[in-house]
């Protein structure tokens, strides 16, 4: 076990020079700590199975448990006292918190009412927008399909007219070629060519 280490002096020295004007507090505080049974305990390194290990290896076990004892019994005493001393501090320092708390739950209470009306307003603008882009697709769909819908009756109509034409002989032939230009002007939207593809059946 080591003692007066360095870490030990300095809270030595700072203990002495606190205290809130309490000389006697400070005396106390700074004995305990500058005490080599609890001068490991300071240490950064400190660690908890090399000290157990090197207590039980010097046979001073029982000793140092009353020594602890008696360090805590003393830290606890000083941490009254230090309450006793600046509790006036302390009260302030604890209002102020329940201030922030008052001021956090006054944001959070202001963010959800914020939210309602971002919801409020969601529900009011964006909702049937979005209704009114889908409707409005929907229709263009609908449209196409009804503009196919008339080529397809326009086509059957003159693919029986072109028929009859044809069984006219060469007196229908102008009429024909006619029929044939409108039935491949009315094609596909990609312009298939009808001359290339199936005939059309009545």
């Amino acid at each position: 076990m080591t003692c007066g280490s360095p870490r030990a002096a300095s809270m030595e020295e700072a203990a002495a020079g606190s205290g809130g004007g309490s000389p006697a507090l400070g005396l106390a505080l700074g004995e305990l700590l500058g005490d080599e049974c609890y001068a490991d305990f300071l240490r950064e390194d400190f660690d908890v199975k090399t000290y157990t290990s090197q207590s039980i290896h010097q046979a001073v076990i029982a000793e140092q448990l009353a020594k602890l004892a008696q360090g805590i019994s003393q830290l606890d005493k000083e941490l009254h006292l230090q309450v006793v001393a600046r509790h006036e501090d302390l009260l302030a320092q604890a209002t102020g918190i329940g201030s922030l708390e008052g001021v956090l739950q006054m944001m959070q209470t202001r963010i959800s009412a914020l939210q309602s009306t971002v919801d409020r307003i969601r529900a009011k603008i964006i909702d049937p927008y979005n209704k009114i882009v889908s409707r409005t697709a929907q229709l263009a769909k609908l449209q196409a399909a009804c503009d196919l819908l008339r080529r397809i009756i326009r086509i059957l109509y003159l693919s029986k007219r072109l028929q009859g034409q044809l069984q006219g002989g060469s007196r229908e032939i102008t009429k024909a070629a006619q029929s044939l230009n409108e039935l491949d002007m009315l094609a596909l939207p990609e312009r298939i060519s009808l001359k290339n593809s199936t005939p059309l059946r009545s």
